[in-house]
């Protein structure tokens, strides 16, 4: 398949690790805090910086905390509210995912959400991982109008769930892209593709590099909080693309 309809999408999780993505190369940015906790809605003030910075296209995770995808009406307002922000600034898409108790997709939310983020594209993120039936909950999000689901194939990690990466994106018929991410590395990216037939990937290539300050109280010495900052480095972006089309 022709490099360019590969798509590599990294998970950024601050402005300094956005800029390193767009230098690697990167063709979307998936702009989160909190990468650790799989990331949550980054601040206004962080969409905006990067809105103006970068012209590639940029889609924010629209997540209020992290834990599980089962939202109060509070914090579904709070989403409204972030997805409506996302659009005054221009953003490409948002990743979002809601769940109900049972396990099912929350479909009347989830279409609420669509609406109101149109023409914004629309990423279900891996709490689709997460639900009970994945190829029931691929109908739904096709019939509501989702773009793009984000799966690792309902296991901690894609390359574990390479078979039923494949199943979906066979289902899907080209009716909705299946992105495979969580574990995509230069070293399984390929054989991702070869298997599951999917030509978007997703990956965050988190990283940590030693903070630029001078002092380090000692009480903090080995403190990652303190005193290291998340890094993505640029080559591993750039080889990501170059391992999966050679």
């Amino acid at each position: 398949m022709p490099s360019e309809n590969y798509i590599i999408e990294i998970a950024t999780s601050d402005f300094t690790t956005t800029q390193l993505a767009v230098e690697g190369g990167a063709d979307r940015i998936e702009l989160c805090a909190n990468l650790a906790e799989g990331g949550t809605t980054p601040s206004y003030g962080q969409l905006k910086k990067c809105r103006e910075a970068f012209t590639i296209p940029l889609y924010p995770i629209i997540r209020p905390r992290g834990g599980d995808f089962l939202y109060s009406a509070e914090e579904f307002e709070i989403m409204l509210t972030d997805v409506k922000k996302c659009k005054e600034l221009i953003c490409d898409g948002i990743v979002i995912g809601l769940l109900n108790a049972d396990g099912s997709i929350d479909i009347p939310r989830t279409a609420a959400l669509i609406e109101t983020a149109y023409p914004l594209e629309f990423t279900f993120h891996r709490a689709f991982d997460r639900c009970r039936d994945p190829f029931e909950a691929l109908e739904q999000l096709i019939e509501i109008g989702c773009e793009r689901i984000l799966t690792s194939g309902q296991q901690p990690a894609a390359p574990d769930g390479v078979e039923l990466i494949a199943q979906l994106n066979k289902a899907a018929d080209k009716r909705i892209i299946i992105m495979p991410g969580s574990g995509v590395r230069k070293e399984n990216i390929k054989m991702l593709a070869e298997k599951t037939g999917c030509t978007e990937f997703h990956s965050s290539l988190r990283g940590k590099i030693n903070s630029r300050m001078e002092f380090i109280h000692p009480g903090f010495v080995s403190s990652e909080e303190s005193y290291f900052n998340n890094y993505i480095d640029p080559d591993e972006v750039r080889m990501l693309k170059e391992y999966l089309i050679h």
